[in-house]
């Protein structure tokens, strides 16, 4: 039997626990301190947008009646695609031929330009401003529901928080109001609810994240808990993975009513198993050996390194009757198929595509005897998150 709790223990415990949640609070300051400088007085929040000047002239009319931050001398972002989407939710507007740089691309991933219109009231200055925020708002929705999994109660629970939340793939979307920090929330209340036992609704869900972004499909494996072993059984996971798929058939029929026979899927996305992501090793190791550690290549191989940290925890712990595992290990297939255009920049955005698996690698890592080195190597690249949303007082040592 375990020694009784003495009161000096008891009370040590507490101050312990009070610590904890101290550092979880101050992780939330540093975050709001963090995204405030971002909003100016006339422009608000577009600035998380990035707009590029070089888009100025073909961007939808509605948008240059928008206050907007612009970079000058700059293509901007992805992010200021889906915006302009945002503008024009059915897509029927042909002005979005010229505004957007592919757009049937583009145009598949609707659901958050859906939301950016539906809580911005169809108001263009509103619907802006909304969609530059969501990735905030999700942040706090995500630091809230994580706490499932990851409660305040020990400093192991805190570095795995911490290193979602501060994460390069979150801050990433944070920072450029990209899709993936939303489309992380509905992946992890998928999971919530197949800890809940609501595997329908997990299935609807997923559905849903397929609207977002169509790699959020890789999501599917978490609704096989086991393998069916009876007709009813494989009806119904088939009847669920069914239902996973057809929003997005759905949807993709009407984009192709719209422009036609063309091109769907991004170039390069995808490539031979494992051929782009030892390419972008070489290319990391390459680039830091030449130009030093000062250079931005360093962020690419903190990137790679925490990336191959996860994936290989995750082939180590086989746990397949866990839907956090089961959500990871797709992401870590996926990783190795990853095509050119996925690994390019600095880090890249494949950071941000296999933000699934870097949940997953830390929550599960929390009872790991080896949890110490493991959350450091494998999350390496929250420097990067860190310096991409100008942490105040400590980006600037990064």
């Amino acid at each position: 039997m375990p020694p009784p709790m003495t009161s000096r223990s008891v009370a040590g415990r507490h101050v312990k626990t009070a610590i904890v949640v101290l550092l979880y609070v101050g992780t939330v300051a540093l975050f709001v301190e963090s995204v405030i400088p971002f909003h100016r007085r006339n422009t608000g929040f577009t600035s998380l947008i990035s707009f590029g000047d070089k888009f100025q002239g073909d961007a939808l009319p509605a948008l240059a009646a928008v206050p907007h931050l612009t970079q000058r001398n700059s293509s901007g972002y992805d992010g200021q695609f889906y915006a302009q989407l945002a503008l024009e939710p059915l897509i029927r507007n042909r002005d979005l031929d010229r505004a957007l740089d592919n757009p049937p691309y583009r145009a598949q991933r609707i659901l958050f330009s859906w939301t950016a219109y539906v809580f911005g009231l169809g108001r263009p200055a509103w619907v802006v401003q909304v969609y530059a925020v969501q990735n905030i708002v999700v942040w706090c929705l995500l630091a809230v529901l994580l706490l499932r999994w990851l409660p305040p109660t020990s400093p192991r629970h805190f570095a795995a928080w911490f290193a979602c939340m501060f994460s390069a793939g979150l801050m990433d979307s944070v920072r450029m109001a990209l899709l993936e920090g939303p489309s992380m929330l509905v992946l992890l209340l998928a999971v919530l609810a197949m800890e809940l036992k609501r595997p329908w609704l997990s299935a609807s869900l997923l559905a849903l994240g397929g609207l977002a972004r169509e790699t959020n499909l890789t999501g599917a494996p978490i609704l096989v808990n086991r393998f069916p072993s009876t007709i009813r059984e494989v009806v119904r996971l088939i009847g669920m993975l069914l239902l996973t798929i057809t929003p997005l058939l759905i949807w993709s029929l009407y984009v192709r009513s719209v422009y036609g026979p063309a091109h769907y899927v991004g170039t390069n996305n995808l490539d031979v198993p494992f051929v782009s992501l030892v390419a972008d090793w070489k290319s990391a190791v390459a680039g830091v050996a030449t130009l030093g550690w000062s250079s931005l290549y360093r962020f690419r191989l903190m990137m790679l390194v925490s990336i191959t940290v996860q994936a290989l925890f995750l082939v180590a712990q086989w746990d397949w009757r866990n839907a956090w595992w089961r959500l990871g290990a797709a992401h870590a297939v996926l990783m190795t198929v990853l095509g050119a255009a996925v690994w390019e920049g600095y880090p890249g955005s494949a950071v941000r595509v296999l933000l699934p698996m870097t949940f997953a690698f830390n929550i599960l890592l929390v009872r790991n005897r080896w949890f110490w080195p493991l959350v450091l190597l494998g999350n390496i690249s929250v420097l990067y998150g860190i310096h991409k949303i100008e942490a105040p007082w400590i980006s600037r040592f990064i």
